[in-house]
């Protein structure tokens, strides 16, 4: 069931693609807000991040996710991403990130510097 309203949620949401980011600056923010749970190559208490853009959502081996996020069928894409960083529990209730950015340009750095993460 959570699934299915998850699907829901996420086909009427409204999808905005963010602004042009600064990837120097988005690296900068990465390091000062993001690493005390986030690496780019290892899972810590949040999933590795190399690799993020195009990725579905929750699927990630080796991490262990929350039900809701492991059942979403989103993708990462700047506007998921977008949405995400504003605000997680609004995106997937249930999900266990207790974090957001609400910055609406600071949120486009981050998503330029996550996109070079190949």
């Amino acid at each position: 069931m959570a699934g299915s309203v998850l699907a829901q949620t996420a086909d009427a949401r409204e999808w905005l693609t963010p602004a042009a980011g600064d990837v120097a600056r988005g690296q900068a923010l990465y390091q000062a807000r993001c690493t005390a749970c986030h690496a780019v190559d290892s899972n810590k208490t949040g999933p590795a991040h190399r690799g993020v853009m195009g990725r579905r959502v929750g699927s990630l081996k080796g991490y262990k996710y929350s039900d809701e996020m492991a059942q979403s069928r989103l993708r990462w894409t700047p506007q998921t991403l977008n949405a995400w960083l504003q605000d997680p529990e609004d995106l997937v209730a249930g999900q266990r990130m207790g974090f957001q950015v609400d910055d609406a340009q600071e949120r486009a750095d981050l998503i330029a510097w996550l996109a070079t993460l190949k």
